[in-house]
């Protein structure tokens, strides 16, 4: 023993690390006799220890052990949006799907006894104990892949002795429960390959842009010397160092037998080809994968979105979506050229006949701000709100569009005093027809609609078309004094564009785990909600607002339905509208409630973007004309 290691105070004082010091001492430093020793205590004394740890974790529960995965989300055709995932960004796959190169490679570096021994490798364990002993710590390990795994699981990452006797009682029971092949499964799927990166499979893909069952040799041996110090050794980080440790593992694997020369030679001079670092990329459609994943955590918790593995398919459009954000981007530039002082805008876009969200655009800018106005913000609706008050009005069977109404001067006793609701233009237009007065907006027939037919019954309406926001039975209710959220108006006007019928809207269609069962299935369940020739009737009212109403700027070429809207002080503009495949709802306004600009409306700023939206995104979709309301029985 070296005078520099006898000066040295070890840091451990127990009677097994005392006797081996007085042996050493005795036999004037013998390491053989030291190794002879410390195996005899290690194997002689395990079973002593395994009763002093009665405490350790219950091996058992790994039977049914799941680690935790990272979840994927897709579109509707199954392109991939994004990955989520807490601290383990991970895919589990089975090890009949991990090349032979890998599980080779791995267990050269890692355990080359993993088949022979019982879960501690005395030897290794002995070895490791002398260089313990003369540095006075645990600087060398002599685990094995099983006790890596049972420290992985269950215990810190402290390098105390004991730790190490921990993991020896816990590896030893955890060989007698599982098959080599099950805990060296778990172990590639377990161990941490750097970058954020957990389990081989999500490692290959990272490190090389492909599937862990198509790794070469060159591949395996690089990804094998990874595992000791993934931030040290990582290609990402110094190919240098990288090709060092491949080739520490070929020297290994040669030296067992387990390659012959040639193989080494080739895998030596392969090219790597890397990938690219995948745990940290952000979603290709930020707005639509935060949505889904909110979605998840109300149903089924933050952690199952995290860890959960869940494969995660959207009702969301690729292309449809693209154009979406291309349109909000474009477009808020445009009309804040034009004077429109705005600074946001939102667009959602609803399938009728199935309540899916097509397209979701929640803010002009997601890394300047990722709050979604899609789903989140509450704006008044102005005029787009009139719809609904019709709908009941034409449901109650005492209107028609033919029905006459009086666009003249009207009050209302309200808390605080009267209320005398207004035209935009202030003026008054006499005896007009109901459909003329939705078409035009006139603010005076919706609000006298509303009385006539019980405010009441518009807030039922409202609540059966999906508007959860507070509302109460107000005279100015009709005008839209009240909060909603753009997904609310897309999915109302979907509903009546389908005449009736609705599902649930959703922006998931279709959720499995990782080995493909079916967690949820959004398969679309329609429920006849409103009254058919009701809902026909306000369709073809809504289709004169485009042909020749305040929306005329919406014109798509096509049979289209619609309403635009504008609140008191031009805070909120709106247009909503529909053909039989598709409802869209465009917002533009300010976070602030600041005004956009005097005389800005939503026929004159939104009905344009809107049309430029459906016109591209309705680009391959047939022509269908919406089912007249004489098809339908009316109600008496």
């Amino acid at each position: 023993m070296s005078s520099s290691i006898a000066r040295e105070k070890p840091r451990y004082s127990s009677p097994g690390w005392k006797f081996i010091k007085e042996v050493s001492q005795v036999t004037g430093g013998t390491l053989l006799a030291v190794i002879m020793l410390t195996s005899a205590i290690v194997a002689g004394g395990l079973v002593g220890l395994a009763i002093s740890f009665r405490n350790l974790p219950d091996v058992r529960v790994l039977r049914n052990y799941i680690p935790s995965e990272t979840s994927y989300f897709y579109d509707i055709n199954g392109k991939v949006l994004a990955s989520i995932h807490g601290e383990a960004n991970r895919e589990v796959i089975p090890l009949n799907k991990i090349s032979p190169e890998l599980k080779r490679a791995v267990l050269a570096i890692e355990d080359s006894h993993f088949y022979s021994h019982n879960g501690i490798n005395i030897s290794s364990v002995g070895r490791a104990s002398i260089v313990n002993w003369q540095r006075g710590a645990v600087a060398e390990g002599g685990s094995t892949l099983t006790m890596q795994l049972v420290k992985n699981i269950f215990l810190t990452q402290q390098r105390r002795f004991s730790r190490k006797v921990a993991e020896a009682v816990l590896a030893i029971r955890l060989e007698q429960i599982l098959s080599k092949d099950q805990i060296l499964e778990m172990y590639l799927n377990q161990v941490y390959w750097g970058h954020n990166t957990y389990g081989v499979e999500t490692a290959a893909q990272s490190y090389f842009g492909k599937s862990a069952a198509d790794l070469n040799l060159a591949e395996a041996a690089m990804m094998a010397g990874i595992i000791q110090a993934p931030q040290n050794y990582s290609p990402f980080v110094s190919m240098k160092t990288a090709k060092q440790r491949q080739e520490t593992v070929l020297n290994r694997m040669r030296s067992l037998g387990w390659i012959t020369a040639e193989e080494d030679e080739k895998a030596r001079e392969t090219k790597i080809t890397l990938g690219k670092i995948r745990s940290f990329q952000r979603s290709s459609m930020p707005f639509v994968t935060n949505t889904a994943a909110q979605e998840l955590e109300r149903e089924y918790g933050l952690e199952a979105v995290q860890k959960g593995g869940l494969r995660v398919q959207t009702t969301v459009d690729s292309r449809m979506q693209q154009i979406a954000e291309e349109t909000v981007t474009k477009w808020h530039k445009t009309i804040r050229s034009q004077g429109v002082r705005a600074d946001q805008m939102a667009l959602v876009s609803v399938d009728p006949r199935t309540q899916f969200i097509k397209a979701l655009v929640g803010g002009v800018d997601y890394q300047k701000s990722e709050f979604n106005r899609a789903t989140q913000a509450r704006r008044q609706p102005g005029s787009s709100f009139k719809p609904f008050v019709y709908y009941t009005a034409f449901a109650s069977g005492k209107f028609t569009p033919n029905s006459v109404i009086n666009d003249s001067p009207v009050s209302y006793r309200i808390p605080g005093g009267i209320w005398t609701p207004k035209n935009y233009d202030d003026s008054f237009n006499g005896s007009m027809p109901v459909r003329r007065s939705l078409e035009v907006s006139r603010n005076i027939p919706a609000v006298k609609l509303g009385s006539a037919v019980g405010l009441n019954k518009v807030v039922e309406t409202c609540r059966i078309l999906g508007i959860n926001s507070p509302m109460e039975p107000v005279p100015s209710l009709p005008l839209g004094a009240i909060g909603v959220t753009p997904l609310e108006m897309a999915s109302a006007y979907a509903t009546i564009a389908n005449y009736g019928w609705q599902s649930k809207p959703t922006i998931i269609a279709r959720v499995t785990d990782s080995s493909g069962n079916v967690i949820l299935d959004n398969s679309p369940k329609p429920q006849l909600v409103l009254e058919p020739w009701a809902a026909a009737t306000l369709t073809d009212v809504m289709k004169g607002v485009i042909t020749s109403g305040t929306g005329t700027a919406a014109q798509i070429g096509r049979p289209a339905a619609g309403k635009t809207g504008t609140t008191s002080s031009e805070r909120d503009i709106w247009f909503v509208g529909f053909v039989p495949q598709l409802s869209t709802a465009v917002w533009v306004g300010n976070d602030n409630y600041r005004p956009v600009g005097k005389g800005a409306t939503g026929g004159v700023f939104v009905a344009p973007i809107w049309r430029s939206f459906m016109s591209q995104a309705l680009k391959n979709t047939p022509v269908e004309n919406f089912r007249p309301p004489s098809q339908f029985d009316r109600p008496k």
